[in-house]
């Protein structure tokens, strides 16, 4: 049998992804109750209604969220989101600026390169915004040289957002190297053979989306 772990956060009703954007709004636009009227009886169904911000739960940036020129949802192929060999990257707890020596002794060519810093254990408290790890512009550069296919965190930010600059997702969105931020239970992977999934919705003229990521274990 497949062996499956899920590394994607539970959106709900009110989560708070980033501190300043909104919450996402989870209700029925026609209700259980509501569409009996338009059944035989015993038949109902739920059309539920969501409305929120691209930026809510684990998500993937594809190189539009960053450039007006680049590649949107739309554009972005199943390749660079599906089906991907996969490596962890462990951080020690400690370490809050992640740089270059963290990657240099593992194989990344062609990989989705999953940074395990166990951040994820303060999701939804307040923690969780203040003084994350991070990964570092030269850091960056050395993934964009090791030509990677995706890079994923279980941070609260793959940028360090104490100030106004993205170094990270300037360098990595416009090499085309697509970005997953928020997953989780990565410590579950480290040691693992494993393909990663993180598929998103082919929207035109968005540049980041929620996406159910995992990993099928080989």
């Amino acid at each position: 049998m497949k062996k499956f772990v899920d590394v994607s956060h539970t959106i709900e009703n009110g989560l708070i992804t980033y501190k300043g954007l909104p919450a996402p709004i989870i209700c029925d636009y026609l209700s259980r109750e509501e569409s009996r009227s338009f059944y035989e009886p015993g038949t109902e169904f739920q059309i539920g209604k969501i409305e929120m911000v691209t930026n809510t739960g684990t998500y993937i940036d594809v190189p539009f969220h960053r450039y007006a020129d680049g590649k949107d949802l739309s554009e972005a192929t199943v390749e660079q989101m599906a089906g991907l060999e996969g490596v962890v990257i462990p951080v020690d707890k400690h370490v809050k600026k992640i740089d270059v020596d963290v990657f240099k002794s593992a194989d990344l060519h062609g990989k989705a390169v999953l940074i395990y810093t166990g951040w994820d254990e303060h999701w939804n408290t307040e923690r969780y915004f203040e003084d994350h790890p991070y990964v570092t512009e030269e850091a960056a550069n050395y993934l964009k040289e090791q030509k990677v296919a995706l890079v994923g965190i279980d941070s609260h930010n793959i940028d360090d957002t104490s100030g106004k600059r993205r170094p990270v997702h300037t360098i990595l969105l416009r090499a085309d190297i697509l970005i997953v931020e928020h997953l989780c239970k990565l410590g579950q992977l480290v040691d693992q053979s494993f393909l990663f999934y993180a598929v998103a919705p082919k929207f035109k003229g968005a540049g980041t989306f929620p996406v159910r990521a995992f990993a099928e274990i080989v």
